[in-house]
């Protein structure tokens, strides 16, 4: 059955491909995140793997909101870890398992790749007059910059300066 709610084909193809990139980044954030709840170590082991795990079940959730938007423009969602590094923007790491000050770093820099692939996806959204993917967007937004936020009052006072950019 053809799809006519308000959104013309075209424009409902490009919001679709916007919020692909935004799935693949969520779930490589989220995959990246994971990992380092199993892996953090040091002096800061409780606080950053108590933040980390928070912060994976967020980026969980938003995952299965963002493929549900994209099945409802009528689309099929991109489900594999191929795609996922084809449509995102999240670096791997260069070693298997960072220090915690570099997982941390690590971290704000992929929120701050997926804010900014929230930010293009929703002026796409909205140049289709698509508010709920834009009211999903802006959610996405607030909880990728709080994250950062987070993440980032960990590095103050530290030897970050120090820390290597990845």
């Amino acid at each position: 059955m053809e799809i006519d709610i308000g959104i013309s084909k075209a424009n409902r193809e490009k919001i679709a491909q916007g919020l692909s990139h935004a799935l693949a980044d969520t779930y490589l954030l989220y995959l990246k995140t994971h990992a380092y709840h199993w892996n953090v170590t040091g002096p800061m082991f409780s606080s950053l793997h108590l933040m980390f795990e928070t912060q994976y079940n967020e980026l969980h959730l938003a995952t299965d909101l963002i493929a549900e938007r994209i099945r409802q423009l009528g689309h099929f969602t991109p489900g594999t870890y191929k795609a996922y590094v084809k449509l995102g923007s999240i670096a791997e790491d260069k070693e298997d398992v960072p220090p915690a000050l570099s997982m941390v770093r690590n971290l704000v820099l992929g929120h701050e790749a997926l804010a900014r692939t929230l930010r293009a996806g929703f002026k796409i959204a909205d140049k289709g007059s698509d508010q709920p993917t834009m009211d999903l967007l802006t959610q996405r937004m607030q909880a990728s910059d709080m994250a950062a936020w987070m993440l980032r009052s960990h590095l103050e006072n530290s030897q970050s300066e120090s820390l290597p950019k990845t």
